[in-house]
């Protein structure tokens, strides 16, 4: 039987060419593999949310308070499929589960990017991986704020408005802009359709095409190797086989991840539907997006109101603050294999200590993240009290660059004493060698 497949199928030269590929025998490679399950979890969950969600906001009687007979209780069909959802056996479990891969999806390939940054591994050959990587995260915020208003409860339906002010405010061709990706004025009834279709066909399909993509070029380039490689064997791929023992530990680590992120979803709460009501003219108050877009919400806190005429088109804060800002920020992590000219290295991850410069500049760029973040607390910290309407802005905009300033010249400052005292062992050494030198002759 095998033989009749290998004539067919060519397995052999399957198996010599990708199934046995080496893996590293490395726990911070794992991060990569994490994303992965994460999607394929999503999508799985996703399809069974899909067979009960009804993707219309069309008005329908709300079974749960269906009101007097004169006055019935009318609720957009999507919102009333989340209330059915909510109400299914395990249901509610099954969206929770849904959100918590979501984010841990996301969380999971920052911190795989933030491995390959700080250890070299987006240099010659593998700019293009990166960038890969890079479009990866993005679509992946994407799709998860499509997911967050498919509910249209009150909550997706402000987050609606706002993204869709936000895609209005491009100068010039705002307004068409807007329809285009909302299919029509908002709030209209092509939204829910127009938004479910991005969410389970147009992004996922982009995401697995880059996710596709991305595998194909490491298998093609090889992943860099652990430094304990150099010292195992120079120069030669250390790790373990694909099929053979690279699969049955991730087979364990998916069983294991999915476990836990069950238990998340059996225990913890996630954006409660009920609460928040059907879409309403109400707004809710302090509302922000989840912690991978907060410092977008940051930027728009703190940059204050302005708008101003240029060739017919009009620029003003929302635009800056949500668009132009974001895209220099996300342009600069495009060109990090462009902006960085060390020494070309494409076999070993880098010890971060070695190329300092990086090292600072990428925990400064995390620090200036983290404040504008903060940022988006501006309301909170006004109400508890720690900032004054009149200091808010002034105080938020000295922290958002003062603190990534003070951690880059402190990240060099450390990187100084560890490589002072790295010397310092290493003279030890070299002294007690020449030492027990002397004392043989």
């Amino acid at each position: 039987m095998n033989q009749w497949l290998d004539e067919r199928l060519h397995i052999s030269r399957l198996n010599d060419k990708f199934l046995r590929k080496a893996f590293p025998v490395h726990h911070s490679f794992f991060l990569g593999e994490i994303t992965l399950f994460s999607l394929i979890v999503l999508i799985l969950t996703g399809i069974l949310l899909a067979l009960s969600y009804e993707p219309s906001n069309t008005l329908v009687v709300n079974s749960f308070d269906p009101g007097t007979g004169d006055k019935p209780n009318l609720i957009p069909a999507a919102y009333h499929s989340a209330l059915k959802i909510n109400a299914m056996p395990f249901g509610d479990m099954l969206r929770r589960t849904h959100h918590w891969m979501a984010n841990i999806m996301i969380a999971a390939s920052v911190i795989h990017m933030m491995r390959i940054y700080f250890t070299g591994a987006f240099k010659k050959p593998r700019e293009i991986n990166w960038w890969i990587g890079m479009l990866l995260l993005i679509f992946a915020a994407l799709t998860a704020v499509t997911g967050y208003i498919l509910p249209y409860d009150n909550y997706a339906y402000q987050t609606a408005g706002v993204v869709y002010a936000i895609t209005k405010s491009v100068p010039w061709v705002g307004d068409w802009l807007a329809q285009a990706a909302f299919a029509g004025q908002f709030p209209g009834a092509g939204i829910i359709p127009r938004i479910y279709g991005y969410h389970i066909m147009l992004l996922p399909g982009i995401l697995l095409a880059a996710t596709g993509a991305h595998m194909l070029l490491m298998i093609k380039q090889k992943h860099t190797q652990p430094q304990y490689a150099k010292r195992i064997a120079y120069k030669k791929i250390v790790g373990v086989p694909l099929l053979t023992q690279q699969t049955p530990i991730m087979l364990t680590l998916t069983l294991l991840f999915t476990g836990i992120v069950l238990l998340f979803g059996a225990f913890i709460p996630v954006h409660p539907v009920e609460y928040f009501g059907p879409p309403s003219s109400t707004p809710i108050s302090n509302i922000k997006p989840d912690w991978y877009l907060l410092w977008v919400f940051g930027a728009l806190a703190i940059i204050p109101a302005f708008d101003f005429e240029l060739l017919g088109g009009t620029i003003g804060a929302e635009f800056v603050g949500a668009m132009v800002f974001p895209g220099i920020v996300v342009g600069l992590m495009f060109a990090v294999p462009m902006l960085d000219r060390a020494k070309e290295n494409n076999y070993y991850a880098e010890n971060p200590t070695n190329h300092p410069v990086r090292l600072g500049a990428g925990v400064a760029f995390m620090a200036f993240m983290l404040m504008l973040s903060l940022a988006g607390y501006k309301p909170d910290l006004i109400a508890a009290g720690v900032l004054t309407s009149a200091n808010a802005n002034t105080i938020l905009w000295i922290l958002v660059f003062a603190v990534p300033a003070l951690t880059y010249f402190a990240v060099l400052g450390i990187v100084r004493m560890i490589r002072a005292l790295r010397e310092a062992d290493e003279r030890e050494a070299a002294a007690h060698s020449q030492q027990a030198l002397s004392a043989d002759d």
